[in-house]
């Protein structure tokens, strides 16, 4: 069975969890959520997301995807979190499926893994995205660069969440 395992912190954008949750449920992964503490927390708009892990307790080998939802709020939170950063360089490194969407390409800009790739996100985030040596892509509605699946808003979930089943 595929494992995959949802980082998330206060704030999400409900519709960048929820939507990619249950698409893959449907696909036949095992999800887990995992939080800085292992405790639930809330989006935007209120939608809970019920932790069943904290991210001190990952291993990137136990995953074969992570996906990273965003807004404005929780992202900036994760990439403080030395465990989700050090996670993610190890997923990198192993070459597992690292997606993110919104605001979430902060934390893959924090944790140092995408200078030399192609990557988009919400459109304020075009100077951190230069900045941090990737080349961003106005207006993709998803981008795949290896293992990195990126995409700038909700209203392209369908796209972005095609793009990170299809690399399985």
């Amino acid at each position: 069975m595929k494992r995959a395992v949802i980082i998330t912190s206060t704030g999400f954008r409900d519709e960048e969890f929820t939507y990619p949750y249950y698409r893959l449920l449907e696909a036949g992964f095992k999800v887990d959520i995992a939080t800085k503490d292992g405790s639930t927390v809330y989006g935007k708009f209120g939608q809970p997301a019920k932790a069943n892990l904290s991210v001190g307790d990952l291993k990137a080998e136990d995953y074969d995807l992570c996906l990273l939802p965003g807004g404005l709020e929780a992202p900036d939170h994760v990439r403080a979190w030395p465990e989700a950063l050090d996670l993610i360089r190890k997923m990198d490194k192993a070459g597992k499926i690292i997606a993110a969407i919104c605001h979430a390409p902060w934390i893959l800009i924090s944790a140092g893994i995408v200078s030399g790739r192609k990557l988009t996100a919400y459109w304020s985030m075009e100077d951190d995205v230069r900045n941090s040596g990737a080349e961003y892509l106005h207006k993709a509605p998803v981008v795949i660069d290896g293992n990195i699946i990126t995409s700038p808003h909700y209203d392209n979930n369908p796209d972005f969440m095609k793009g990170v089943l299809s690399k399985f």
